[in-house]
């Protein structure tokens, strides 16, 4: 996997005035709504929607390309028709899901399958080809400077500075997210993420988990209400893995924060996530509860149902083919 400096992310994500996000460069089709707004001739009228749970009302309406009907307070992500090609390679194909505010949602599929791509274009780091996305209400072609305080992500194979310590790099990012009290802030997270022994050692010398644990203080250094999250235990001992899930859950209850986890571990997925989404080259092929994907595929785990997914073994109807 390309591995990028966390630095030349952020001088894509930073600041307001920052031309790169002023000037994206996006398609101007990149706002547009499909072509068609219908759906397996699915019609919603103002008092079905009103009667309809919100995540079910959300997925049927970005599927109709009608996300100006959503209750924008409500819903913290709007993806419609999102795309992206390289040459003739087909990275993700038309997708659209949305996320409801204060919800975990798990993205999974195997290697390629898109997930990373799909979290790269939703921050920004990445250019769809075409598609929308909204934050909060906001396009990101064109807005996102208004949110992309609100917003943070992690990912292991995002490297900092090597030459900077812990404490520095991550000053640097609360100087960028413009974090009140910063010192404070860092001292918390250290004392929170067990960071305080390597504090003021180089970034470059720490060891795999550490890293990692770094790279979530950092993704939580502004308290963001929108976090991305790329295989977040990767690296951890079962410990300190079961601990950081712990810290995941008791921050989005505390914070009312939506999360998006990318994530290869199906126990992780299924402690976490009130929803997943599947991803099978590119393409959603599944989005349901856990509890709802086992029933489907008549499974008692997520990792048999990711495997059924994973290697074709099932039917028109998403059931396990006997």
């Amino acid at each position: 996997m390309r591995r990028i400096s966390a630095f030349r992310a952020h001088e894509i994500l930073d600041s307001r005035d920052n031309p790169t996000v002023r000037d994206s460069g996006f398609p101007a089709s990149a706002g547009t709504l499909p072509k068609s707004l219908e759906r397996g001739k699915l019609c919603l009228n103002k008092p079905t929607i009103q009667r309809t749970p919100l995540a079910a009302t959300a997925v049927a309406i970005v599927g109709m390309g009608m996300s100006s009907l959503l209750p924008t307070s409500n819903v913290a992500l709007i993806v419609e028709d999102l795309c992206k090609t390289y040459n003739t390679t087909i990275a993700v194909r038309p997708l659209s899901f949305s996320l409801a505010v204060g919800s975990t949602t798990g993205l999974l599929g195997g290697n390629g399958a898109g997930k990373t791509t799909t979290i790269g274009m939703i921050m920004g780091l990445i250019e769809p080809t075409s598609g929308s996305i909204r934050v909060f209400g906001h396009d990101m072609a064109h807005d996102r400077h208004r949110v992309l305080g609100r917003m943070n992500f992690e990912s292991p194979y995002v490297d900092m500075p090597h030459r900077l310590t812990v404490r520095q790099n991550l000053r640097v990012f609360a100087q960028l997210y413009g974090v009140t009290d910063s010192e404070g802030k860092i001292a918390r997270l250290a004392e929170d993420l067990a960071l305080v022994e390597f504090l003021d050692r180089p970034s470059g010398s720490l060891s795999a988990g550490q890293k990692t644990r770094v790279a979530l203080a950092k993704a939580l250094i502004n308290d963001p209400e929108l976090l991305l999250l790329d295989e977040p235990t990767a690296s951890l001992d079962p410990d300190t893995a079961d601990w950081v899930r712990a810290y995941l859950e008791t921050h989005r209850r505390d914070r009312n924060c939506t999360i998006l986890l990318a994530s290869h571990n199906m126990a992780e997925v299924e402690r976490l996530c009130d929803r997943v989404i599947m991803l099978k080259q590119g393409s959603l092929v599944d989005d349901a509860s856990p509890a709802e994907l086992l029933a489907r595929y008549g499974r008692s785990n997520l990792e048999d149902v990711f495997l059924d997914v994973a290697r074709g073994r099932v039917n028109a109807k998403n059931r396990v083919d006997s």
